[in-house]
């Protein structure tokens, strides 16, 4: 019984050793094929051309490929203006319905050239409302000047002088009804006492989209007063080669801010009064040279 027992199990081990011969010859078989086919995939991908893009894929792609991580970020102007504000227990000047007309103006042009006589706790609102463009401040008080370019260097001001005192205006309005005064003439070269001609050079060279008039000082008689700086500003409305210009007065409540903004901007060309500050809009009188100083 033994011998017998032996040999079968002799048999059972060669069948075993058999089976797995076959198991192992049909797994290597089975790999190379995979592999085979593995290759051949991406030898016919590699002959196949990808599939074209659409337009929009392409700007999408281009896009975000030109975008830098800076996209995303507001102005340092904007976030300055933000905190600034945020912080500050100061008021501004004006109102937020007087702000408001303005703002509405630089929504619609800007950036533009926004010309400001005055440079107060409001001026960073200005030059952030205005980014992109140019916003020009004319300030009478050095110190003043100094102090604000200390904290804001990103504001562009610069100092002027005025020779004309508020107890002058009654004299002043004498004279702005001369011809010298109603000629259509750039106000640098003007022969009118009304005219500022000490300004920056800045201020002449460029033409200007709004102009507001909130300085110098007018709430005293010995003050310089808004009267040069009311005309001067019409008149560079005026002599404009083209187009239209965004004028604002604040401080009408005031007898000169009154007659001087409704004398030489026009009460025809008024716009619109919130508060104390009234919106003109003053057309270039080069385009048409008959135009009248005032519309009738």
């Amino acid at each position: 019984m033994r011998p017998k027992t032996s040999q079968a199990l002799n048999f059972k081990v060669l069948l075993l050793g058999v089976f797995f011969a076959f198991l192992l010859l049909f797994v290597l078989r089975s790999s190379l094929s995979s592999s085979s086919k593995e290759n051949t995939l991406s030898r016919s991908t590699l002959r196949t051309p990808a599939p074209a893009r659409t337009s929009s894929a392409v700007k999408q792609s281009k896009s975000t490929a030109d975008c830098s991580p800076l996209c995303d970020k507001i102005s340092r102007t904007l976030a300055q203006a933000l905190i600034h504000y945020a912080t500050s227990s100061i008021t501004p000047q004006q109102t937020w319905k007087e702000i408001s007309v303005t703002a509405k103006i630089l929504e619609k042009k800007s950036p533009c050239n926004f010309l400001i006589f005055g440079l107060g706790h409001d001026s960073l609102m200005w030059s952030s409302l205005n980014y992109g463009g140019r916003t020009v401040f004319l300030e009478e008080d050095e110190a003043w000047i100094e102090q604000i370019r200390r904290r804001f260097p990103i504001l562009e001001s610069y100092h002027v002088t005025y020779d004309s005192k508020v107890n002058q205006a009654d004299n002043l309005m004498d004279v702005g009804r001369g011809p010298e005064c109603t000629a259509i003439v750039d106000p640098k070269y003007s022969m009118c006492q009304l005219a500022l001609k000490g300004l920056p050079s800045v201020v002449h060279e460029m033409k200007w989209d709004l102009i507001m008039v909130d300085a110098p000082t007018g709430y005293h008689e010995d003050a310089p007063g808004r009267m040069n700086a009311i005309y001067t500003a019409g008149m560079m409305a005026r002599n404009k080669d083209k187009g239209e210009t965004d004028v604002f007065v604040h401080d009408v409540n005031r007898a000169v801010e009154d007659k001087f903004s409704m004398a030489f901007l026009c009460e025809g060309y008024m716009k619109k009064q919130e508060g104390r500050l009234r919106h003109f809009r003053i057309p270039s009188h080069k385009e048409s040279l008959e135009r009248p100083f005032c519309p009738e």
